[in-house]
């Protein structure tokens, strides 16, 4: 059993290297598969040049150091990010006290040196010039011992060759926590604009007719002792105010729950850019129903998922056409192909497009992508409508008694 004070002191602290990997879903054992370099420790000795080999001294300085610097790879990961550069420079002296007799712990000299990206301190130009600062105490006292002049250069330019590509996989590293960043935002942004706008469209749809009912019922209270004819009325008109409010609101709702299309290609373009696939796509149909645009989207949302999933495109193309009669939406991706069979999403694109009467045809040769077509038909008795609808609401239509005309 690890005793309380051990277990504290190895215990990750809130901004160290083991809880960031713990909060991006990581296994906090993940980095330790750098110490897979290490290796070098044990085999150093079969190189000669005057390393003396495997011999008892050898055996003893590694039992002795190589625990010591488990630990201090262990405390960089664990320790705050302020104070992890104490420990990466304690693997640095760690070899320099060594060096004379043990040169195989010139690899813990090279592990400080890139474990100091771990500090707080992680600026590029700070960074830099630590590692210049060891490298320059390493040279100094390799030649000072007498180490191979060849050695002088070789563990330098190693060690910045390696320091180099650590900065730039903290770099990119950082470039792709902004990116997701970026994405949360723009999800949190867009559902707060959601939300504010259902919230005026509530407040504008039912704040004038919960008045009116409220007043209306006032009247009707007023009116019963003296007038029940018309407080009846006045109760009456309330229950048909409320009713038109029920469908009103039944409407609204009907709304936010449909997903219109140009909402659905913001969100593709969101999901397929963050696998870094370019979208392209032109200009939308204004004259759909919305059955038939509600069900386009939710057939262009699982064809982008399945893009993303398992196509391995770097670029994909939807374009839809309004003809007289029906409404083409082709979506195109440069991906593997090979689609051969019908999973659950083919399946459940099927289904829907066939639910309002349309088709759905799939090309994709293997190696050469995949190709959508999905053609739903689009009543022209619509356009009729909206003609009829239209002239009918330019004549004069009876008002509800104390309710607004619509």
């Amino acid at each position: 059993m690890i005793p309380a004070f051990v277990a504290r002191w190895l215990a990750p602290a809130p901004d160290s290297g083991v809880a960031d990997d713990i909060r991006r879903g990581k296994s906090p054992w993940a980095d330790s598969v750098h110490l897979l370099w290490s290796f070098w420790i044990f085999v150093t000795p079969l190189f000669g040049n005057g390393l003396r080999g495997y011999t008892l001294s050898w055996l003893l300085f590694t039992l002795g150091s190589y625990p010591v610097f488990l630990l201090l790879f262990a405390k960089v990961q664990l320790a705050p990010r302020r104070t992890a550069h104490f420990y990466a420079w304690g693997m640095a002296a760690l070899c320099f006290v060594l060096m004379r007799w043990y040169p195989s712990g010139l690899s813990y000299f090279v592990y400080g040196c890139i474990m100091l990206c771990h500090c707080d301190m992680w600026r590029f130009r700070i960074y830099a010039l630590q590692v210049v600062l060891l490298n320059a105490i390493f040279v100094a006292l390799a030649w000072w011992i007498g180490f191979p002049t060849s050695l002088l250069v070789i563990m330098p330019v190693t060690v910045f060759v390696v320091c180099t590509i650590v900065v730039v996989e903290h770099l990119s590293k950082e470039k792709d926590a902004a990116l997701s960043l970026s994405h949360d935002e723009v999800r949190r942004l867009a559902a707060t604009a959601e939300r504010e706008r259902i919230g005026r469209d509530l407040h504008d749809l039912l704040g004038h007719t919960l008045s009116l009912i409220t007043l209306k019922l006032e009247l009707s209270r007023r009116l019963f002792d003296r007038d029940v004819d018309a407080a009846r009325r006045e109760v009456e008109e309330a229950e048909k105010v409320a009713r038109h409010a029920l469908a009103e609101v039944r409407s609204a709702v009907t709304g936010i729950r449909a997903t219109d299309l140009a909402a659905e290609l913001a969100s593709a373009r969101l999901l397929l850019e963050s696998s870094r696939v370019h979208l392209e796509y032109g200009s939308l149909p204004v004259d759909l129903p919305v059955e038939v645009e509600r069900g386009l989207s939710l057939v262009l949302r699982e064809a982008v998922t399945n893009i993303a999933r398992h196509a391995g495109a770097s670029r994909v193309q939807i374009e839809l056409l309004r003809e007289h009669a029906s409404v083409c939406m082709q979506i195109g991706d440069d991906g593997k192909g090979g689609v051969s069979s019908d999973g659950n999403g083919i399946c459940g694109m099927r289904e829907r497009v066939r639910a309002m009467g349309g088709s759905l045809t799939i090309e994709s040769p293997r190696g050469n992508g995949t190709r959508l077509r999905v053609v739903v038909p689009v009543p022209v008795l619509r356009l009729v409508e909206t003609s009829r609808n239209s002239q009918a609401a330019m004549s004069p239509v009876r008002a509800v008694p104390g309710y607004p005309a619509a």
